[in-house]
């Protein structure tokens, strides 16, 4: 009966040891060499590890997070609206204009940066009449025939200006005042004379025709169609 405690002090006692080898007395196999004391500790350390393995502390490394910042820009179209007065003309960059006199319709362009309006006149002849001068120039209607007669008109000569020519020598042009119609709005404005046969218009319509009168609309073209002139009776 006294074989039991005797075994679980054995037992008590291996397992205090660290783990190694359960010797019995049964067993008929050789336990495992133990170290003299005066070696050391470390040999018995390094058995131990062997058969229990040391517990190793894992530490998992946080995940990369990479931020990406996303810009999107947005672009918005500000619509500014102007105010127009009702009774003015909206002109788109092409109108046709009715001369008065000569009584022709020109297919004329819209210059907001010319001062005064501009129609083409050919053989301008200065005259004297009644102690003022005059000048005397000729008209050709637009797809009018090479052999068309054209039209002789007379006017007293209001006053002179220098125009400027980029790449010229500026000129000297006389000055006469015209009835222009546009729509049905008509205007007697000055009007300088020149010779704009190489022009793709015979006739220039400037600030002074449009000064209180109209707003140009330069995307538009032919807005007030065939200008309605009054009758003269």
């Amino acid at each position: 009966m006294r074989t039991f405690p005797l075994l679980w002090l054995l037992l008590v006692a291996q397992l205090l040891a660290g783990c190694e080898s359960l010797h019995f007395p049964w067993d008929k196999t050789p336990a495992a060499a133990v170290p003299a004391a005066d070696t050391g500790a470390a040999p018995a350390t390094a058995a131990a590890g062997e058969q229990c393995p040391a517990p190793v502390e894992v530490v998992c490394a946080e995940p990369e997070v990479k931020v990406v910042e996303r810009v999107i820009e947005r672009r918005f179209e500000k619509v500014v609206e102007v105010p127009v007065a009702k009774d003015k003309l909206v002109l788109g960059a092409v109108e046709t204009v009715s001369i008065e006199p000569g009584g022709l319709f020109l297919e004329s362009v819209i210059d907001t940066g010319s001062s005064t309006s501009s129609l083409s006149a050919r053989e301008l002849t200065p005259f004297e009449r009644d102690g003022k001068d005059w000048v005397k120039f000729k008209l050709v209607p637009p797809g009018s025939a090479e052999d068309a007669d054209p039209i002789t008109i007379e006017l007293p000569i209001k006053r002179h200006m220098r125009v400027a020519r980029p790449g010229f020598e500026s000129q000297r042009r006389p000055v006469v005042e015209m009835n222009l119609t546009v729509g049905d709005v008509t205007h007697m404005v000055e009007v300088n004379l020149t010779d704009r046969s190489s022009s793709d218009f015979l006739m220039l319509i400037g600030r002074n025709f449009l000064k209180d009168a109209a707003v140009v609309d330069v995307s538009r073209r032919n807005v007030q169609g065939e200008p309605k002139v009054a009758d003269s009776k």
